[in-house]
């Protein structure tokens, strides 16, 4: 049998200390604060991130791995494992699989690297089903040709509070963003596939659970029906750091609204935040694959 390293990165919302439980490896995602990198997890956790990001005077960008470092991991894995599954996020909102592949290319087969168009909550999934498949003895080829079997099998849909960010990212405009600011509209965001795009724009935080709730029970009926029928699909929420008593009315609202669904919840990848600000809202689901 196989030894299969699994490896992700920090945008799947796994702690370093929650990988060592795992038994897999992440890769802290690295930001740029004025020019000065730090490393999510290592010299950058969530309470700094966000000081950080709401203070005009801090410019705040999103960067991925150095080749080199990925390419030390990958080496010093190989000297205990056999192959190596690498699952890093969406393709779509970053470059980072991109270079991955591109790297993946001189390890003669024995780094699978996985572009199943995923993020945060939905990523993670992803890494709980490539260590199971794993452990019941898959090779790293299997585990990836599954994973992107189903990379359109998931949705994430997220309730922007500020349009700050949006504006500051080039994604809507500064007028657009005055006058939805007066008029308390709140985008609700979604991520299907490899992109995040605008779903809806209502008024008020009400609002705009309802729509995601209302896109969620959509998504259940239609696209991942048959995998409801079967109990194949995951229920997830994430919501930025220091939002306590919303997450827990949330997550209330959410299982009412799906009884008899467990519901996994976490931080909102620090990559998502960096672009829509703090005091974000998420749904999520993922098809898990039974091995």
């Amino acid at each position: 049998m196989a030894k299969v390293a699994i490896v992700t990165d920090s945008n799947s919302g796994i702690t370093q200390e929650r990988a060592k439980e795992l038994g897999i490896t992440v890769i802290p995602m690295p930001f740029f604060v004025n020019g000065t990198c730090y490393y999510e997890g290592v010299n950058l956790d969530q309470e700094e991130f966000y000081r950080l990001l709401t203070d005009d005077t801090m410019a705040v960008s999103t960067s991925q791995p150095s080749p080199g470092d990925v390419i030390d991991l990958w080496n010093n894995l190989l000297k205990e494992y056999e192959e190596i599954v690498h699952i890093p996020m969406s393709s779509g909102l970053s470059a980072s699989c991109g270079t991955a592949l591109s790297l993946a290319e001189d390890f003669n087969g024995r780094v699978q690297v996985v572009n199943n168009h995923r993020i945060s909550v939905t990523q993670y999934q992803s890494v709980l089903d490539a260590a199971a498949m794993a452990r019941a003895g898959c090779r790293a080829l299997e585990i990836r040709q599954r994973l992107e079997d189903e990379k359109q099998e998931s949705s994430i849909y997220i309730m922007v509070d500020t349009l700050k960010y949006l504006k500051k990212g080039g994604r809507i405009t500064p007028a657009a963003a005055m006058i939805g600011t007066v008029l308390k509209l709140k985008p609700v965001l979604q991520i299907q596939g490899e992109k995040l795009d605008a779903y809806a724009k209502v008024r008020g935080i009400k609002a705009a659970k309802k729509v995601m709730l209302e896109a969620m029970h959509k998504d259940f009926d239609t696209r991942f029906a048959k995998y409801v029928q079967r109990g194949e699909m995951c229920l997830q929420i994430a919501y930025c750091y220091g939002m306590e008593e919303a997450v827990d009315e949330w997550r209330r609202e959410v299982e009412t609204s799906f009884p008899g669904m467990p519901v996994h919840g976490d931080l909102l990848s620090l990559s998502i935040a960096c672009h829509t600000g703090p005091g974000c809202l998420a749904i999520a689901s993922a098809k898990k694959i039974v091995v």
